[in-house]
């Protein structure tokens, strides 16, 4: 690792740390009301959902319309976990979560084997299709709370658990879309017969980008579940899999920064617009309408905000005064 990486990864963990203490502070000293706090969980899980979608959709290149089944999976699986009451606390949340990611990741192998042998219009509509076969089976089963959805779940809203469980999402899904495994999946999507050719198994890390995608749904599924503390199919149809699918278009296919920041405009904007209940969506629709005509990329692209640049100028600047004296 260079001086650079080293510098750029203390400065971002330095900015993780000072964004966790002002955010609890300014919640704790009531400055934030608990409406506020509601939206910023709400950001925290749409990040997640948003940065692991950009794992299929933009790093593998493969368009699906079904990720809200695969959060419906982890937040039941959650939920039902939760309920029984083995572990509880702070550590029966986190092993929650784990469970719900897990059971989420085998029922994406599951789906992902048979799915992936298509492509474009036809894999997107296939998921779709899962999607809503998850959705109806969790209103058929009695266990799931069928129709009546599903109550009594343990709430559990600490932001500041959930800030740190939404950085630590984040940074897993970073490091390994910069590993020798992500960029196999980005030579997948940049040609996939050539990838092939030249050795990489094509077959595996569809499926391993699919699961991986799947597992970190899974997760932002059991958070929103312990956030609300009620469950109903309903919640996870086809509209959902749409928002978190803009959020990755908008803020650009293949750029985790780009779907942090489109997940944090596009969860305060419906909350903003609230005002103008009449007219809120044929705004939110023109805003997108809008980006999408002058920034058809999304916001950043391809490309990844780098706080590495901002080290490197420094780094340059400082060497210039020291060779100058």
């Amino acid at each position: 690792m260079n001086h650079t990486k080293r510098w750029s990864y203390a400065l971002t963990l330095i900015l993780v740390i000072i964004g966790y203490f002002l955010l609890t502070g300014l919640i704790s000293s009531g400055m934030i009301s608990r409406y506020q706090t509601t939206v910023m969980i709400f950001i925290c899980i749409n990040i997640i959902l948003a940065v692991s979608l950009n794992i299929t959709v933009g790093c593998l290149g493969q368009i699906t319309i079904g990720h809200a089944g695969f959060m419906s999976v982890g937040a039941y699986t959650a939920a039902l976990f939760a309920k029984t009451g083995i572990i509880e606390g702070l550590p029966g949340y986190v092993i929650a979560l784990i469970v719900g990611g897990i059971v989420a990741g085998i029922v994406g192998i599951i789906i992902g084997i048979p799915a992936l042998r298509l492509n474009g219009d036809y894999l997107a509509i296939i998921t779709l299709a899962f999607g809503e076969i998850i959705r109806v089976l969790v209103e058929y089963f009695d266990f799931t709370g069928g129709a009546q959805g599903l109550r009594g779940i343990p709430r559990f809203n600490k932001f500041g658990v959930i800030y740190i469980i939404m950085v630590l999402c984040v940074m897993m899904m970073f490091s390994l879309m910069t590993s020798r495994h992500g960029r196999a999946i980005l030579a997948i999507r940049d040609d996939e017969i050539a990838s092939g050719a030249s050795g990489i198994n094509t077959t595996y890390y569809k499926t391993f980008a699919f699961t991986v995608s799947a597992i970190f749904a899974g997760v932002a599924g059991g958070i929103y579940a312990h956030n609300l503390g009620i469950l109903g199919a309903r919640q996870f149809d086809f509209n959902y899999s749409i928002n978190i699918l803009v959020m990755v278009v908008l803020g650009g296919m293949g750029s985790f920064t780009g779907s942090i920041l489109s997940a944090i405009v596009l969860t305060i904007l419906p909350e903003v617009l609230r005002e103008f209940s009449d007219y809120r969506m044929i705004v939110y629709s023109l805003l997108l309408i809008l980006t999408m005509i002058f920034r058809p990329t999304g916001l950043l692209g391809r490309k990844e905000f780098q706080i590495s640049k901002f080290v490197e100028i420094f780094i340059t600047k400082k060497g210039a005064a020291k060779n100058g004296k």
